[in-house]
């Protein structure tokens, strides 16, 4: 298979399959949508039977247990995906919609219409479950769409695709609406970056390596964040016990995601009374924790070094610093973030606002666990993944981070003087 060719195939088909779902109304992308759930759940044997050949090349291949686990569709994993289907068709539908429509002087009348990008390209690992996820917010906010999965899961990203190509015949669609990348060959990848003109928008989803490469190579806009370098700081006025309950579930309600807790941030005030509370607590379960010097006179912990403020655990470990006050925290933030998500616990509405108009993150929070940084627990239904940029979307990427915004003109005949 000539790589260049076979791609650039794709990407044609793609604009094309564009072009054809802006027409589409909402009830035939929930139709698509609706149907695919349906073909999903009676296909279920043959997805689970081409998931487990995956999983058992996987282990020849020595992958270790977190990849096995994320390649894994168990039963529950299905029924997300089914479940996230309905969802997603339950939504509304960005496109179309206007917005600041007004009369000009002139008797024209100027607004925004929310249009869909074009064709998106969305490059991950691992998890089969994102070639659904990806496919339906795709199609509901009237993109086609591009899926190049990690050749780990190439068998089960096939059965999933056979099931939206149901999907899409069902609703009149055309199934070049969602493209799965047949080819394992890392070429592909670099054939896709690099059609601007066939491909308008690349969302990377995976690993920091991943990440970094598209970012430098790709001749096409990415939305993407590197990495998930997320703080809690307990303020001078934080309540003591929504500061425990916050840092604790921040750090430990799941190590492995982008919207952990990697380093906390305790005032001085409140670094005698909190840390050894909070010190037994993540020790009992299990994390390891690294402290500035002034940590390490409260605490038994390891000496963290410049690295860890800017490392990205992914994991059961803690960096932690006692900073003097606000200004210090928002300094540290500011300087070590990656912009993903932080947030403050304080009972002071002062303290709070300027939290929230300094730090310069994604999702800058007040009282509340970073682990909410999230599509669907903001509202969003679903998300393509979380942005750091901050131009055209940043934060979780949900159906409008999806579309942009072209201006309309209702004119009556006019011409300008």
């Amino acid at each position: 298979m000539n790589v260049t060719d076979y791609m650039h195939d794709l990407g044609r088909a793609a604009r094309s399959a564009a072009t054809a779902l802006a027409r589409a109304n909402t009830g035939t992308k929930n139709r698509a949508l609706l149907a695919t759930a349906e073909a999903i759940a009676q296909q279920r044997p043959a997805l689970q039977r081409a998931n487990q050949a995956d999983l058992a090349a996987g282990r020849e291949r020595g992958l270790d247990a977190a990849m096995l686990d994320r390649l894994e569709l168990t039963d529950a994993r299905v029924n997300a995906m089914i479940e996230g289907l309905h969802q997603v068709a339950a939504l509304a539908d960005p496109v179309g919609g206007i917005t600041d429509l007004n009369f000009r002087p002139s008797g024209i009348q100027v607004g925004k219409m929310r249009v869909p990008l074009g064709v998106i390209g969305i490059i991950y690992e691992s998890r089969p479950n994102v070639t659904i996820e990806a496919a339906s917010l795709c199609i509901k906010s009237g993109n086609a769409v591009i899926l190049r999965g990690g050749s780990e899961a190439i068998q089960s990203n096939q059965a999933l695709a056979a099931c939206i190509r149901t999907g899409l015949a069902a609703a009149g669609l055309p199934e070049a609406v969602v493209q799965v990348v047949e080819t394992t060959d890392r070429a592909a990848v670099g054939e896709l970056i690099a059609m601007p003109e066939l491909v308008d928008v690349i969302v990377p989803r995976g690993g920091k390596g991943l990440i970094e490469r598209i970012s430098r190579d790709a001749r096409v806009p990415v939305i993407k964040h590197l990495d998930g370098i997320c703080h809690v700081y307990i303020d001078d006025d934080a309540d003591a016990t929504k500061a425990m309950n916050i840092a604790i579930n921040a750090k430990t309600h799941r190590y492995g995601v982008c919207n952990a807790m990697e380093t906390l941030l305790v005032a001085q005030s409140r670094a005698e009374e909190l840390l050894p509370q909070l010190a037994a607590a993540f020790t009992e379960r299990g994390v390891e924790l690294r402290g500035c010097e002034r940590t390490q006179a409260l605490i038994d912990c390891n000496a963290a070094s410049e690295e860890d403020w800017t490392t990205e655990y992914l994991g059961p470990i803690l960096s932690i610093r006692v900073v003097a006050g606000l200004d210090e925290a928002i300094e540290h933030i500011n300087t070590y973030s990656s912009q993903h998500t932080d947030s403050i616990v304080t009972e002071n509405y002062t303290r709070g606002r300027r939290f929230l108009t300094e730090v310069d993150s994604a999702s800058v929070m007040i009282n509340a666990s970073t682990r909410f940084a999230d599509g669907f627990e903001f509202g969003l239904g679903a998300e393509i993944g979380i942005s750091t940029d901050k131009i055209h979307a940043r934060g979780p990427v949900g159906l409008e981070g999806l579309t942009s915004q072209k201006y309309i003109v209702l004119g009556d005949g006019q011409i300008r003087e």
